[in-house]
């Protein structure tokens, strides 16, 4: 089963996305930040992140960053219900960006495309 590790400040983001991606089979741990981060990883293994941009009390961005840095090959997703963080050079780490709305389609769309590719890299590395 894989694992999603959602981070998100909102609680209810949060709840609505683990229940949702529970459904699709997957196995989803959540986190209202980023402490910790590094052991929360390295615990639990995830094979995908969900990242919020906008946190009260962390920039998602510079999340990101720390996650390039130390977990590289990391899957990340960035949500944000605000589109102009596009444009801003330190998401272009993140493997894909979704606008954070209620219709969870989109998300469950580069979810799905972030675990297929991540089992391409893996069965790569293998050889």
């Amino acid at each position: 089963m894989n694992k999603i590790l959602v981070i998100d400040d909102e609680y209810a983001i949060r709840l609505l996305y683990e229940e949702e991606l529970s459904c699709e089979g997957y196995e989803v741990i959540t986190s209202a930040g980023s402490d910790c981060l590094y052991d929360t990883i390295k615990q639990q293994q995830p094979d995908l992140i969900i990242l919020d941009i906008r946190m009260k009390a962390d920039n998602g961005l510079d999340v990101l960053m720390k996650i390039r840095n130390e977990f590289y090959n990391l899957p990340v997703i960035l949500c944000s219900g605000y589109p102009y963080f596009k444009q801003n050079r330190k998401a272009i780490a993140a493997d894909y960006f979704v606008d954070k709305r209620s219709d969870l389609r989109e998300l469950k769309s580069k979810v799905k495309m972030a675990m297929q590719s991540n089992v391409r890299l893996q069965d790569a590395a293998a050889f």
